[in-house]
């Protein structure tokens, strides 16, 4: 029942899958921690979390699970400093999507369900690309990355627990897209070596999302080279193939002003300035999270204007 929607001019397209299958999707994801496919890495633990392919108690009489894949398009943004603007690209799950959640599920009630008195309930507890995989929204790049048909892999994955009967029982191979068979485009220029041709599943502690995107100092073995986002990595994405039109959709964030980029280099936080970044990065509303964020900012970004 594949559909397409447009919501706040982004393009959504969507699943089901029966919560018949949740055993199966919990084994699938048992098996891969079994053969040793997933890192003990502190960092990516904490990321993976406890999540379990379960049935949520606040909604005990759940019969689907709704899958929402929406583009969720890379960023450019200018940084003045010393008289230069600097254009860098900032990955996508980074920014706001610009659809809310509430909006979301609205939409699968009133375009999905179609039909009034059913409950809907957003889940994030869940291993999405998987879910998504096995759903046959999507399927696996060689990179790992879930990928759906016209979208790429720029996108975000939303998923609503219904107590509606689809009726439906879509249940697919976890493939790789076809024209990874002959390709080496994403290991070819994954600077780290962390997508490989010869293992599916990528080595996350070679990953430099794994660490850019959190507060610390980068690991030795880091070169001042390989990064390409002002947070996440996207050299794996950026030439693929299946994302030709994907990266044609960038869009323009408001440009961060020379006395911006100076307060994040010298390490400072005025309030006002802080929230301007925020809003303008469409990442943090807040000060406690600009706390947060802008020593990251700031040590990403003179990497990447040295």
């Amino acid at each position: 029942m594949k559909e397409e929607f447009i919501l706040n001019n982004l393009r959504i397209k969507n699943e089901v899958i029966s919560i018949k299958r949740l055993q199966e999707l919990q084994a699938d994801f048992d098996k891969t921690e079994q053969d040793g496919n997933l890192s003990n890495n502190e960092v990516f633990r904490s990321y993976i979390g406890n999540f379990k392919f379960q049935v949520p108690e606040s909604l005990p009489d759940s019969k689907y699970i709704v899958v929402l894949a929406i583009e969720h398009n890379l960023a450019k943004v200018n940084f003045h400093l010393n008289g230069q603007k600097h254009e860098i690209i900032f990955s996508s799950p980074y920014h706001e999507l610009g659809v809310s959640v509430e909006e979301m599920g609205k939409l699968v009630e009133r375009d999905i369900i179609k039909e009034t008195g059913y409950k809907v309930e957003h889940n994030r507890a869940m291993h999405l690309k998987l879910l998504a995989v096995r759903s046959g929204l999507g399927r696996y790049g060689r990179n790992n990355i879930c990928y759906v048909d016209e979208l790429g892999s720029f996108l975000s994955i939303y998923t609503f627990f219904t107590n509606y009967d689809f009726q439906d029982d879509n249940w697919y191979d976890l493939k790789m897209l076809d024209e990874c068979e002959d390709c080496s485009i994403c290991y070819d220029n994954c600077p780290t070596g962390a997508v490989s041709e010869d293992n599916f599943v990528i080595d996350i502690e070679k990953c430099i999302p794994l660490y850019n995107e959190i507060q610390g100092e980068f690991p030795e073995w880091f070169q001042s080279d390989i990064h390409s986002s002002l947070m996440g990595c996207i050299r794996c994405q950026q030439y693929c193939p299946a994302n030709k039109k994907a990266v044609e959709k960038i869009i323009r964030l408001e440009d961060i002003t020379e006395e911006e980029t100076k307060m994040i280099l010298d390490g400072r936080l005025e309030e006002k300035l802080a929230l301007s970044i925020g809003r303008k990065l469409k990442m943090f509303d807040n000060v406690k999270h600009a706390e947060y964020y802008l020593p990251v900012i700031k040590r990403n970004l003179e990497v990447l204007l040295n």
